[in-house]
């Protein structure tokens, strides 16, 4: 079984804008056009079995129809986190209706969002998400939007790690966006912290990836691809090439998410 734990998609008539906005931001092509539909009929035909929705409030009005799309499109083999804007007028309700829709966690994205991963005035949003048992996945390293300012790099995340053990972190990016080495120093080993893949391929060599996983431990560890910017398929082929067993994919590719969140073992 194979899910892709990042992935990103938008409302139609959003996508048609946001996608070559985002590529041109980026610089790379895009693999769906951003779409539900596309999305889940390439999934289809590259062996994805299930994938999990990353969404982003950009803006602080922007979270509660963020998180009713996807509620909405939440069904079948297509799981969602929600997104809470820091500087949101009422963001703790806002963690709790995520919590209430049913969505599987929350995705900040500290450089688009504008926030440092540990300023203070984030820290109640971080109690709140551990109370309701929702992880909290962020961008981690650099993001091409904010090339010199890195808003969560992988020292400060470790400090909330440790200053809110019971809050289930998932550092993207194997904890750096093309910051792998801080990421290696600061991170590995961190009880409450899971890395996901997603992108590695493009910046990461399989050595140091292999290296890393294994120092922190394979069960933390969760495949994404973050489609559309890179291809599940490249990525697959990446970690294939990291010198894991059989078993061991196994868990990186499904079943640690499955353990996470809770997954059915069917879809």
């Amino acid at each position: 079984m194979l899910i892709d734990f990042h992935t990103h998609v938008f409302p139609d008539p959003i996508a048609k804008k946001a996608i070559p906005k985002l590529a041109a931001i980026c610089g790379c092509p895009n693999q769906t056009d951003g779409t539900v539909s596309d999305t889940q009929e390439k999934m289809k035909a590259w062996g994805v079995d299930a994938f999990v929705l990353m969404h982003i409030a950009t803006t602080p009005t922007q979270h509660t129809s963020v998180n009713n799309f996807a509620a909405s499109i939440q069904k079948g083999n297509v799981f969602c986190f929600g997104s809470v804007h820091p500087r949101a007028q009422d963001p703790i309700g806002e963690i709790q209706r995520i919590h209430s829709l049913g969505l599987r966690g929350i995705k900040f994205h500290p450089d688009y969002q504008e926030f440092m991963v540990d300023d203070p005035q984030v820290f109640p949003l971080y109690e709140e998400a551990a109370g309701l048992g929702l992880p909290v996945l962020f961008h981690a390293g650099r993001d091409p939007l904010s090339p010199n300012l890195v808003h969560a790099p992988s020292e400060k995340l470790a400090k909330i790690a440790d200053q809110f053990p019971n809050l289930t972190i998932i550092a993207a990016h194997m904890g750096g966006m093309d910051t792998p080495d801080e990421a290696e120093a600061f991170l590995l080993g961190k009880p409450n912290v899971y890395l996901d893949t997603a992108f590695i391929s493009h910046y990461l060599q399989p050595e140091q990836a292999a290296r890393m996983m294994r120092r922190h431990g394979l069960e933390h560890i969760l495949f994404g691809s973050d489609c559309p910017w890179s291809d599940p398929r490249d990525e697959r082929v990446f970690l294939e090439r990291c010198g894991f067993s059989p078993k061991e994919l196994d868990m990186i590719f499904a079943e640690n998410a499955c353990n996470l969140l809770h997954l059915p073992e069917e879809f």
